[in-house]
């Protein structure tokens, strides 16, 4: 996408990019995926981890039986994997940096529990994580608030009075950002009589 601006053909999917991109003032630069440190925020949480496992229980009991159980393996570095998943141990401070981590950093926006629990299945496992993603959704004080049964309703509409006589009533609005007038005007006033609409 960074070279399309200097390409001497271009097929009319890029063509219509170009044009696309030619309504916006726009830099568009080339980020390396090792650099984008925002994009693999929860998984620069390997290393605790790897760490805390060696001090968990329950991992090691999953270790020891690891001959019974497909879908768990040891890498390279005796770090427990559940499939792609690393497996996070039975550490509250920990799961719980995850979880706020997914759930209230600027750059994930308060995902509702569903998308969380997606989002942090694809580096991490831990039994029962989908249970704690709700629970931890369900208890920020952030989401609860802009919840839609939280928000005040609003109100039924009213139908309006039949009226009798001309220009009796009348609606207002104001049109704008028209091209400008010799006069340097670009804006309209429009008055509208309800009862004939004129």
């Amino acid at each position: 996408l960074k070279y399309i601006f200097t390409q001497r053909e271009l097929n009319m999917r890029q063509r219509r990019w170009l044009e696309f991109l030619k309504d916006y003032d726009t830099n568009i630069q080339y980020h390396p995926g090792k650099a984008n440190v925002v994009a693999d925020a929860l998984s620069r949480k390997s290393g605790m981890i790897a760490e805390a496992q060696k001090e968990d229980s329950e991992i090691w009991t999953i270790v020891e039986n690891l001959d019974k159980q497909v879908e768990f393996h040891l890498d390279d570095d005796n770090v427990l994997w559940q499939d792609t998943s690393l497996v996070v141990p039975n550490d509250v401070s920990l799961r719980e940096a995850l979880l706020t981590e997914a759930h209230s950093s600027p750059f994930s926006v308060h995902p509702g529990s569903t998308k969380m629990y997606h989002d942090l299945k694809q580096h991490f496992w831990w039994s029962g994580m989908k249970r704690d993603v709700a629970t931890f959704v369900s208890r920020c004080l952030i989401c609860q608030q802009v919840k839609i049964k939280h928000q005040r309703a609003s109100g039924l509409l009213q139908p309006l009075d039949i009226l009798v006589w001309k220009w009796d009533e009348i609606s207002m609005d104001f049109v704008t950002e028209l091209p400008r007038t010799q006069r340097r005007h670009d804006a309209i006033w429009v008055v509208v009589d309800r009862l004939t609409k004129s």
